[in-house]
């Protein structure tokens, strides 16, 4: 089966192209930059472990320079600020690290204008009794994984933004999902990322609810459910 999320680790990954959406590259040394689609750099996602020992010599250095201590400290902002949000997910036996923060930001930056178009409110395609922390850990990763797979073929591609502000923040959004999913799937390639029966009835029971509703209707309001599913991920461990 094809799809972004088969890419290989060199290549780039690209969601929404042709429609002036976000690509991510993967460079050299693992170092993510995002792009829009003119090209232009928007935001950096270094490793935590890539950048820490990286900024502490370079403040180091640049102390002993006699620079002013305001300009210290605004370098050394630009520097640690994009790994201010990561949060590592123990998600059974599978263990991934990503800037959550950083996703639930960019999602409250469109959740007013995503929310108001559900006028269904009475029903709920992710419940409380489907969550991550209600599931045992050996299926956490099984379940985040189809649920996201969901999201990203069903809710992000068939999702009709009101204007081109609103398409490139979910874009970035849908993006940043995708690697998240990579992620998991290299758990899942490396054993630790086990389907049991309690993920599969819990996925099962999410596709139901999904199912139910007309297919823009139902698209509207699992975007605006995203943090349901973001607040599940923060309380995973």
């Amino acid at each position: 089966m094809n799809g972004p999320d088969h890419l290989k680790s060199d290549e780039a990954i690209k969601f929404l192209e042709g429609h002036g959406g976000w690509e991510r590259e993967v460079l050299s040394g693992g170092i993510g930059l995002l792009r829009d689609g003119m090209g232009k750099s928007v935001s950096h996602a270094l490793p935590f472990e890539f950048l820490a020992p990286v900024v502490s010599r370079f403040w180091h250095k640049m102390r002993g320079s006699g620079l002013p201590l305001c300009l210290l400290s605004a370098v050394f902002y630009l520097f640690w600020t994009p790994s201010a949000g990561l949060k590592t997910l123990h998600l059974g036996s599978c263990v991934i690290t990503t800037n959550l923060q950083g996703i639930r930001s960019g999602f409250s930056e469109i959740r007013d204008s995503v929310q108001a178009k559900d006028e269904i409110i009475d029903v709920r395609i992710l419940r409380k009794t489907q969550s991550l922390q209600g599931t045992k850990p050996a299926d956490q990763c099984c379940l985040l994984h189809h649920i996201l797979r969901l999201y990203l073929d069903r809710v992000f591609k068939n999702y009709q933004p009101p204007d081109h502000h609103i398409f490139r923040k979910v874009s970035r959004l849908a993006n940043s999902l995708l690697t998240i999913k990579k992620d998991l799937r290299l758990c899942h390639a490396h054993m630790s990322c086990p389907c049991g029966e309690e993920a599969k009835e819990k996925y099962s029971q999410i596709l139901s609810h999904f199912e139910e509703l007309p297919p823009q209707v139902v698209v509207v309001k699992a975007l605006g459910e995203l943090d349901i599913l973001l607040q599940w991920m923060e309380e995973a461990d």
